[in-house]
């Protein structure tokens, strides 16, 4: 059973799509695996074996009538604790939420049921996905499964060491200020961050409306671009979501490297990497030029005034969210949250709309001056 696992979501959407893995047997055998080592992670908040099986049973009767809902068609799955399904708890990482049953779901959530996966259930994160490390006093550090003395990364811990584990395949995440990219870079795993309005964030809690991304944690980049395509596309429900065409992004994996400027930042004195990571970076410029990249070295510019903006946005917006909580529950907030949360307690309105109205403006320039001559970094 656990080498149904170690198979990748397109490996083992197509194994059930081709009957050799039925999709009960997929979801017992992440059952298992959650059994096995979700505690010892501290991943878990929740999983509803009974109605992943009674889902995949449901699923596999209609795979023998002919029917493929579509290509997740029995794939087991699990989410970070934020994206809400109509009727089932949603805690968020605090105890301020301990009795929150949404009355929604989250369109992510609903395109996974479109495309045939089954939710498992809720996964560790972060206090109000607050958090860069993973840790959280409420709910307890999630573990890094390469070696569980490490941190996982924050604010999606849990689906990070889930994915990780191999208990399930993928997994949905999300990220205001680096809540999938530096989990991702913690557990070796695939974490996209995507174009913002990409993917909808109807019925995902929200953090900062500027800076809100759903995405995505899977162990390949087919996966990746699957998944992708399966969530991407126009919501009403957000009316900040894009209104572009989905391309078929799995389908833009055939096309190589060939003839793509890759630009890579040197190590310098201006940069403070350990010499470990300046290794594996010229073993991975090498591996891009074997693929027939281009590589273009750049030096960036200086991006603190981003950063000071980003921060200017993303407390103000917090703390707005967070306006009543904090007048009546503050005792319920861990201190590390409190501490995040505070500093847009002293941003003033003047402030807060110079960094909106500055924002598109300095990131179009920002843009321009760093991807010239290169197609990504």
């Amino acid at each position: 059973m656990s080498d149904i696992l170690d198979l990748s979501l397109a490996e083992l959407a197509d194994a059930i799509y081709m009957r050799k893995i039925s999709s009960k047997e997929a979801a017992g055998a992440s059952i298992d695996a959650f059994a096995r080592h979700g505690e010892r992670l501290n991943a878990v908040v929740g999983i509803d074996a009974d109605r992943a099986l009674e889902q995949a049973a449901i699923l596999d009767d209609e795979l023998t009538s002919g029917r493929r809902r579509g290509r997740l068609h029995g794939v087991p799955m699990a989410h970070k604790d934020m994206f809400y399904r109509s009727g089932r708890p949603s805690v968020c990482g605090t105890t301020l939420r301990r009795d929150f049953v949404p009355d929604v779901t989250a369109t992510a959530l609903a395109r996974l049921d479109d495309a045939g996966a089954i939710d498992m259930g809720r996964l560790n994160m972060v206090e109000f996905a607050l958090g860069i490390t993973g840790h959280n006093r409420h709910t307890g550090h999630p573990r890094n499964p390469w070696n569980t003395a490490h941190i996982t990364g924050g604010s999606s811990s849990g689906p990070v060491a889930s994915v990780a584990a191999r208990l399930i395949p993928a997994s949905l995440g999300s990220d205001t200020g680096g809540s999938i990219r530096v989990p991702a870079c913690c557990t070796g795993l695939v974490g996209l961050k995507p174009t913002y309005g990409r993917i909808s964030r109807f019925g995902a809690m929200p953090l900062s409306q500027s800076l809100d991304h759903v995405g995505v944690f899977t162990r390949t980049a087919r996966d990746t671009a699957i998944l992708l395509g399966i969530l991407a596309g126009h919501d009403p429900r957000d009316p900040l979501s894009a209104h572009h065409r989905v391309p078929d992004y799995e389908h833009g994996l055939e096309h190589g490297l060939e003839g793509l400027r890759v630009g890579y930042v040197a190590a310098s004195d201006e940069v403070d990497m350990a010499d470990e990571v300046v290794a594996l970076l010229e073993e991975s410029r090498a591996a891009l030029a074997d693929l027939g990249a281009e590589l273009v070295e750049i030096h960036l510019p200086d991006i603190a005034p981003l950063n000071t903006m980003r921060r200017c946005l993303m407390f103000s917006e917090a703390t707005a969210h967070h306006l009543d909580f904090l007048e009546d529950m503050r005792d319920g907030y861990t201190a590390e949250t409190l501490a995040r949360m505070e500093p847009g307690l002293g941003i003033d309105a003047a402030s807060y709309l110079r960094a909106r109205s500055w924002r598109s403006v300095a990131l179009r320039r920002f843009m321009a001056e760093t991807f010239a001559g290169f197609d990504v970094l």
